[in-house]
């Protein structure tokens, strides 16, 4: 069964209109920057938050069609979700959080105990089923509400930034473990997060979420090497620059030029890695097609890189290695050269 969504509400200064289709055994993930709308989405199709108009619906089935339009409500979609603040009953132990939902639609209680232990075991915390909340980690914590959104056997699965309360220690297992009960799942899986990777890690396809929209949707692929905005090229970590191409110069929009590849005339968008740009104490000899000379406005460290903005006509981010660093004297404030070859500049429509 496809969930397809034509949702459009307002919530405070948010205007929500979305139109998006997830396909049966298929992960898409919402990203966006904070305030965009990916958890009032959520609510809207978790039955928590009623829509202005349009439609909510999973195959035949029509969760909400606007205030003229039957509602179906929460307890009766069949979505589990895992919700960011995770909302487990603190005076219920881990066995009887799961069981909740499970008592909550007719089971017995033996039965619903039972069937929350297995699930338990299966998100592999079965030692701890008769711990309280308060006294689990918060990746426990977060199998737990893991354990209580797949026990009801939902036909649709919501998680709501499924690792943010997980320190960066449990991160890396949950993120394996959560993949393959995505990957498990037989219905469509929506997952919210504001995290480049974990969004890179479960899903089949990604939607960009700005002001209540959507940007651009694809696969992670395309989603990397050809961001529309300023968000998704910042979530992709590279750079990005809108401007009129003309036989191979690139007049920026708000000022500065490039040398770019011939062939895409017109408005369009050109994208940068980080490690595609040089950095030179002097001006460099050779043959780059863009050089100039820049004030470095931030140094950040990522891993084993640096990476180093710059600040001028063109600025931009260049990655380099810790050594370049010490090696070039860089500090903020300071001059430095940039190099970069047009070949390494990808240029496309907007």
């Amino acid at each position: 069964m496809t969930l397809r969504l034509d949702v459009h509400l307002r919530r405070g200064a948010l205007q929500l209109d979305v139109e998006l289709d997830v396909g049966e055994r298929e992960t898409v993930a919402i990203v966006g920057p904070n305030g965009a709308g990916k958890s009032s989405l959520l609510a809207a199709i978790a039955g928590l938050l009623p829509i202005d108009r349009g439609r909510i619906g999973l195959g035949e089935v029509v969760f909400d069609g606007g205030p003229a339009a039957p509602f179906v409500p929460p307890e009766h979609r069949r979505a589990g979700v895992l919700f960011q603040d995770l909302l487990l009953f603190p005076h219920r132990t881990a066995r009887d959080n799961v069981a909740y939902g499970l008592r909550s639609r007719g089971g017995s209680r033996g039965e619903a105990r039972a069937r929350a232990e297995e699930w338990l075991r299966r998100v592999g915390i079965g030692d701890l089923a008769r711990a309280l909340p308060r006294t689990l980690s918060g990746g426990q914590a977060q199998r737990v509400a893991l354990a209580r959104a797949l026990a009801t056997e939902p036909r649709l699965l919501l998680l709501d930034e499924p690792l943010s309360a997980v320190d960066a220690t449990a991160r890396l297992s949950l993120r394996r473990d959560l993949r393959t009960h995505l990957d498990a799942f037989v219905g469509p899986r929506l997952v919210v997060t504001h995290d480049a990777i974990d969004a890179f890690a479960f899903a089949d396809r990604i939607a960009v979420l700005e002001n209540g929209r959507i940007v651009q949707s694809g696969s992670v692929a395309e989603i990397c090497g050809r961001p529309r905005t300023r968000y998704v090229a910042d979530l992709v970590g590279t750079n990005l620059f809108r401007g009129i191409a003309t036989a191979g110069a690139l007049r920026i929009d708000g000022g500065g030029s490039l040398v770019v590849p011939p062939g895409n005339d017109g408005a369009v968008i050109a994208t940068v890695h980080p490690r595609a740009v040089a950095l030179y104490r002097s001006r460099p000899d050779g043959t780059p097609r863009n050089v100039w000379r820049a004030e470095v406005a931030a140094i950040e460290s990522a891993g084993d890189r640096v990476r180093v903005r710059v600040a001028g006509d063109v600025p931009l981010v260049a990655e380099v290695t810790q050594q370049a660093v010490a090696e070039l004297g860089l500090a903020l404030g300071g001059d430095v050269w940039v190099a970069l070859k047009a070949t390494e500049i990808v240029v496309y429509a907007a």
